[in-house]
C-alpha cells in the first residue's frame, strides 16, 4: 500500500502548533505562539505571550490602553522571546514560526540569538513603525522571513 499524499508539510504543522501554544495565553486581545525548529524539524522551543516567571497572572494588567505602568505593554513578554527563552539547547540556525509577525523588540533577541529565518501566519500590523523597523533589521542582519499561507484544508478524521 502506498503511503497517503494528504499529509500536512512541516510549515503548516508548525504554524498550527503556534496557534496552539498561543491558546495558553492569558491576554484577553491578544493571544500570540511561537515554536522554534532546528534543521532537522525538531522542535526546540516554544511561546506564548504572557507576563515573566512567578508573577501571577493577576498581579499585572492586561490593558490595551492607558499610560505605561497601566497597560500590559510594560510587562507581557512576547510569544517570540519566550520560544527562545524556553529553547532546551541553543537557538543557532534555528527557524522560528509565529502566529504574528515580530515586532522590533523581538526581531533583536532573534537576530541575537542567531535564527535565521521567520515564518509568521499574519502581518496585521505591517506599516506600523514597530514592524517596519523589525523588517529592516532583518533585512540589514540577513535573516529571511516570509509569510506562510496555507496549501490546504485540515481536516481532522
Amino acid at each position: 500500500m502506498p503511503k497517503r499524499d494528504n499529509y500536512i508539510a512541516w510549515d503548516e504543522c508548525f504554524i498550527q502548533m503556534a496557534h496552539l501554544i498561543a491558546m495558553r495565553s492569558k491576554d484577553p486581545s491578544t493571544q500570540a505562539g511561537a515554536v522554534v525548529v532546528d534543521e532537522n524539524n525538531v522542535i526546540v522551543g516554544l511561546g506564548y505571550n504572557g507576563l515573566p516567571r512567578g508573577i501571577g497572572d493577576d498581579q499585572l494588567p492586561w490593558e490595551r490602553a492607558g499610560g505605561f505602568l497601566e497597560s500590559k505593554y510594560a510587562y507581557v513578554v512576547h510569544a517570540e522571546e519566550n520560544a527562545i527563552f524556553n529553547a532546551n539547547k541553543s537557538v543557532r540556525g534555528c527557524r522560528i514560526y509565529c502566529t504574528l509577525f515580530p515586532c522590533n523588540e523581538c526581531v533583536k533577541t532573534i537576530i541575537q540569538n542567531n535564527i535565521i529565518e521567520v515564518i509568521y501566519a499574519s502581518d496585521k500590523y505591517h506599516n506600523e513603525d514597530i514592524w517596519i523597523a523589525a523588517r529592516k533589521m532583518l533585512d540589514l542582519a540577513g535573516v529571511k522571513y516570509r509569510q506562510y499561507r496555507p496549501k490546504l484544508t485540515l481536516k481532522l478524521e
